[in-house]
């Protein structure tokens, strides 16, 4: 079967330790050593992202890209996750991330990872592997990780939104602090040109634009029809309906406390987060960008019939 059996108990969920220096549970730390030795192919592209800032989005994009047209069935029988392997997971109710990796026969090979860029296997610098890095605002993936971590049993319980909140603050989530991970890559940017970096709130406020950018990034000559037809394919509730891009199938995940896609908006932190919790995080975040030049927004303008537009949006730059 093209889906694995998957009627195994979730299990009680892990506890966080430092590992290099990130904090870290044990499902990606088990199989290490074939994480840090995976030999990457020339034609290899990673979707790498901090946690809840839209890998399974990106992943879908770019899976359609490469095989939509030429493997549709795969499309409605096999998992995301099955097709983009992420690259550091040890769950023990599917294989291994190295191990699916290997075992694909498709080309290019898509892989994902929430790495730090100092822990991404060597194998993929020296190969000069594309990479396509997706950030997302602090604030609406501070909000999406706490809703994540509630309904997904493989990852330290988060207490109430105020402890996490705390815990994202202070760096203490699986992957280690948002604030080093967007800051990291975005540094590797600088000098490593066959990587691309995206943002969250340009892919919500202009898919097709951003779809665009992919293609001419990754050397693709898909057609205006092609691309259109994919950019409404990955719409948000589409992709929530979908059982092959929602995650329903893996037992890990508790959907009755919050589904694995929530809402996927830009600027739902505003219904989270009370006046002093935003003055605070604030404060922190100065402090932890001061250093860096990347710049994110914390809202669009979305106009009233569900889209949204380049030329409306607001610069709300925290």
């Amino acid at each position: 079967a093209l889906v694995p059996e998957l009627n195994m108990k979730p299990p009680s969920q892990p506890e966080l330790f430092d590992f290099e220096g990130v904090s870290m549970v044990h499902y990606f730390t088990d199989n290490w050593e074939k994480v840090k030795n995976f030999q990457a192919r020339p034609d290899d592209i990673i979707i790498a992202t901090y946690p809840k800032a839209g890998t399974t989005w990106v992943s879908y994009i770019l899976d359609l890209l490469y095989f939509g047209k030429d493997d549709p069935e795969c499309q409605s029988s096999q998992p995301i996750y099955m097709r983009v392997p992420f690259l550091e997971s040890c769950f023990k109710v599917i294989p291994s991330g190295t191990e699916l990796a290997d075992n694909l026969t498709t080309s290019p090979l898509l892989i994902k990872t929430h790495l730090p860029v100092q822990l991404v296997p060597k194998s993929f610098w020296e190969q000069n592997s594309k990479i396509v890095y997706v950030a997302r605002n602090a604030k609406d993936n501070a909000v999406s990780y706490f809703h994540f971590d509630r309904m997904n049993m493989a990852q330290p319980a988060p207490g109430d939104w105020n402890t996490f909140l705390q815990k994202f603050m202070e760096g203490k989530n699986v992957f280690g602090p948002w604030y080093d991970h967007v800051n990291g890559w975005w540094e590797k940017k600088q000098t490593y040109s066959n990587l691309i970096y995206l943002f969250y709130e340009d892919l919500v406020e202009d898919t097709g634009h951003e779809v665009e950018r992919l293609c001419s990034f990754l050397g693709l000559s898909t057609s205006v029809e092609e691309r259109e037809k994919i950019t409404k394919g990955v719409q948000f509730d589409a992709m929530k309906q979908n059982k092959m891009t929602n995650y329903s199938t893996i037992p890990v995940m508790d959907f009755k406390t919050s589904p694995f896609m929530r809402k996927g908006k830009v600027g739902d932190w505003k219904s989270n987060f009370t006046v002093a919790q935003n003055e605070q995080f604030d404060e922190v975040y100065k402090q932890k960008m001061k250093n860096t030049t990347v710049k994110f927004r914390t809202e669009i303008s979305y106009l009233s019939s569900g889209g949204c537009t380049r030329v409306l949006a607001k610069k709300g730059y925290i």
